[in-house]
């Protein structure tokens, strides 16, 4: 296997498109990976968990980041009771 197989399967895009030129391959991924990123950052947001973390592994993992988040449950906050509150 080579690696614009291996690059296109991973990403997901010959799966939708199997004559993609590597150069539309290459482009096309960094814009879809760039687009996961900010869905990552969002859902990690609204979903209690590290923004930058979630960013940057969607930045690299793409789509694989953002099922993987999809499928973690949302953080609950913890309420810390303040002594002064009584």
């Amino acid at each position: 296997m080579d690696f614009y197989h291996l690059f296109g399967y991973l990403s997901g895009l010959l799966f939708i498109k199997s004559d993609m030129d590597l150069a539309t391959l290459a482009r096309t991924a960094a814009l879809v990976h760039l687009l996961d990123a900010i869905l990552c950052r969002v859902i990690a947001g609204h979903s209690g968990r590290q923004k930058l973390f979630w960013t940057i592994a969607g930045l690299f993992f793409g789509i694989w980041a953002l099922g993987t988040l999809f499928l973690l449950p949302a953080k609950k906050p913890i309420i810390v009771k303040s002594a002064a509150r009584r």
